[in-house]
């Protein structure tokens, strides 16, 4: 007998998601990257805005304090450096001239990092070094990055070797590794936080760490790291003057490269090509001392020399300003991408020079030192990890519940007031205008349209009209296109005299891009586009949000309808309760597969939706609950999921539909709530 979870998707499936033959095509066939282009011509303009930096004093100590602030408002970091650290050792190594402690200490109120501190032998002070590693198996205690650490603790330093948030010791499950980025780390977004803020705390902790050690010259600490890690050098540097010298390795560019190209999560500063570029992330170490590594070989473009020095020579003048530019430096290896011996050997004559006050800053002999094996390094050995080391799956379900509990918790809510929220949080403030339509030869039945904006984009429509006016029409919409729409329910509203509207919308279908797909790779899908798109102010929802309601607005003026559904699947589910919510011209909303909440579920299923389903900060605003309330329209939710993908029924089911129906009330909104499960459906109206 088949369990309950498989007889749900089986029905589901045999009603809904049987896929036909490829419907008819819109644009031409050697059709344009419209979503690619967009995005690179923002991108483009971004950095001839942004690297144009202070040519004063005054004027740069001004825009470093309101760059600093927009930083921490966009990544969600916390600064506390009066949290006490609770340091906890749990093991020590004795080398030769230093020794290895394995500690945890407290990054965030109740959150601890594991972490590893090489300290030298005898009373100091010593220079000291924070170390930060990228996506290297064994995080901290990695070949290049534990490397790093030994030959810098013989040299006389204290280094720290902290895991990044989500990576070596902090992962879901104990000693298994697993991809901090793709939607793991990006639902940290839909909780009001970001992978690269959480990072950022960690590592000014890290320095909190270092400087509340009696053998440590406050004074003289540096910060260093490759890939990954060189960026969180780059951020770090930026964020905390106590650090004065770094050597970011293997990672800067510009933040235009990142643009369609491969990054991490944790690389992703949301709306940041809004309000700078990486030459001005590179100018807010001045006048400290930074050195670029970068490698000649490298295949990231993201990293490539040629986008090293463009942001180097931008802001370069800077640190000229401030007397300074001889401590800005950069040095191109004949490698590939890592931090390999020679420019671990850079990296140790730059600290001398600038942590110790010696030597000339040019390479000098790596010591000879003896990687050891991971578990004499870690916290945990017996991986019994203290509850208080969080996986990114645990803090998301504990900051979602409090978010939750927060709007829950006001027993009325201003509409107008978390309609103008919500549309700052989809990044849907400016509507998209229409400029043209475009109509070729109908085929197959269907009409074939694309709706012309301003902004450029071609939004490509099949179209039918309704039997009768008063059917009013269905836009139907899926993130794989209008050729993912199920056949099956395509002919059941056609059979019931609705007039349809099967529309791509932007970066799906016909308005896919392949380069952005071709990047992606093995990540869930929208992992290139998405990242690209919240890195110049947007969210895929926002994006979709305005193709809906431009959509619907076309089809009021232009057919003269009243009755307009909005029915999506997954993602797009989400996209059309959004427009319904912002658009009064919106009759109903049926949602297929989406999520009840935005609330994380469970580590195992993550990619359940694609990338394209989070927005930053949702849960601070509110939920699908509240959404849903706004409209004030008849909402319809077809085998309703968690995040997930979890079919939500029974207990949890009520509760939810329990908790739709008393926002409606709180927010004083009529409509009506349908939920369809394989077993049951239920109605809940005011």
């Amino acid at each position: 007998m088949l369990n309950t979870i498989a007889q749900f998707f089986m029905v589901m499936s045999s009603l809904f998601l049987a896929v036909g033959p490829p419907l008819p095509k819109v644009l031409p066939a050697e059709r344009e990257d419209v979503a690619g282009r967009q995005l690179k011509l923002e991108a483009a303009a971004a950095f001839q805005r942004y690297t144009t930096l202070p040519q004063t004093t005054e004027g740069w100590a001004a825009w470093r304090q309101e760059l600093r602030e927009r930083i921490v408002r966009e990544t969600g970091m916390q600064e506390d450096h009066t949290l006490p650290l609770d340091t906890k050792e749990t093991g020590r190594v004795q080398q030769q001239g230093y020794s290895i402690r394995n500690i945890a200490f407290q990054t965030r109120p109740g959150v601890y990092a594991t972490a590893n501190l090489y300290m030298p032998d005898g009373p100091g002070p010593f220079p000291a070094v924070i170390n930060m590693h990228g996506h290297w198996p064994g995080a901290r205690t990695g070949e290049m990055v534990q490397a790093t650490a030994h030959e810098l603790a013989s040299h006389g330093y204290i280094c720290l070797n902290i895991d990044a948030w989500g990576a070596g010791e902090r992962t879901t499950t104990p000693g298994a590794a697993e991809y901090h980025g793709a939607n793991l780390g990006a639902s940290l977004m839909n909780a009001g936080a970001t992978l690269m803020g959480m990072q950022l705390t960690d590592n000014m902790r890290g320095v909190d760490l270092l400087c509340s050690l009696p053998q440590t010259d406050k004074k003289r600490i540096g910060a260093t790291g490759a890939s990954g890690g060189g960026n969180q050098t780059m951020w770090l540097t930026a964020m905390d003057e106590r650090i004065k010298a770094a050597v970011p390795v293997v990672s800067v560019g510009t933040f235009e490269a990142y643009i369609l190209n491969s990054n991490c999560v944790c690389e992703l500063l949301p709306s940041g090509l809004t309000f700078t570029e990486e030459a001005g992330i590179l100018a807010m170490a001045a006048p400290r001392a930074l050195k670029i590594c970068n490698a000649e070989k490298d295949v990231s473009k993201s990293f490539y020399p040629s986008e090293m020095l463009r942001s180097y020579k931008a802001a370069a003048p800077l640190f000229r300003l401030l007397k300074a530019g001889d401590r800005l430096q950069y040095q191109l290896f004949n490698a590939t991408h890592g931090y390999w011996p020679e420019i671990r050997s850079a990296m140790l004559g730059w600290f001398d020079l600038h942590l110790k006050h010696t030597g000339n800053g040019e390479p000098v002999p790596l010591p000879n030192t003896a990687l050891l094996p991971e578990r004499q390094l870690l916290t945990f050995p017996a991986l019994q990890r203290d509850s208080n080391v969080l996986s990114t799956a645990a803090w998301c379900r504990q900051a979602g519940s409090e978010w939750r509990a927060n709007m829950l918790g006001h027993d009325r809510l201003d509409v107008k007031e978390k309609r103008a929220a919500l549309k700052t949080v989809l990044k849907a403030e400016q509507p998209l205008q229409l400029k043209k339509i475009h109509t070729y030869t109908p085929e197959e039945g269907w009409d074939r349209l694309a709706l012309e904006t301003t902004d450029g984009e071609l939004l490509p429509l099949l179209h039918r009209k309704p039997r009768k006016r008063e059917n009013g029409y269905v836009v139907l919409t899926h993130s794989g296109g209008k050729d993912s729409i199920p056949s099956a329910r395509i002919d059941e509203l056609l059979a019931k005299g609705y007039g349809l509207v099967l529309a791509d919308l932007w970066g799906t279908g016909e308005q896919s891009s392949e380069v952005a797909a071709k990047t992606d790779g093995s990540l869930p899908r929208f992992h290139t586009l998405s990242r690209s798109a919240l890195w110049l102010g947007h969210t895929l929802q926002g994006k979709w949000t305005n193709d809906l309601r431009l959509l619907t607005g076309f089809l009021r003026s232009h057919y003269g309808v009243k009755r307009i559904t909005l029915e999506g699947y997954k993602e797009t589910g989400m996209a059309s309760l959004f427009a319904a919510a912002l658009e009064s011209g919106v009759h109903k909303v049926v949602a297929h597969n989406s999520p009840v909440s935005y609330q994380f579920a469970n580590r195992q299923g993550v990619d359940y939706f694609n990338m394209a389903i989070h927005v930053p900060g949702i849960l601070p605003w509110g939920d699908v609950s509240l959404a849903a309330a706004l409209t004030g329209r008849e909402v319809e939710l077809i085998a309703p999921v968690d995040m997930s993908g979890n079919p939500i029924n029974g207990l949890p089911l009520k509760f939810y539909r329990d908790e739709f129906q008393e926002l409606r009330k709180r927010c004083r909104q009529r409509g009506q709530l349908i939920v369809r499960t394989a077993d049951n459906n239920y109605n809940v109206e005011k």
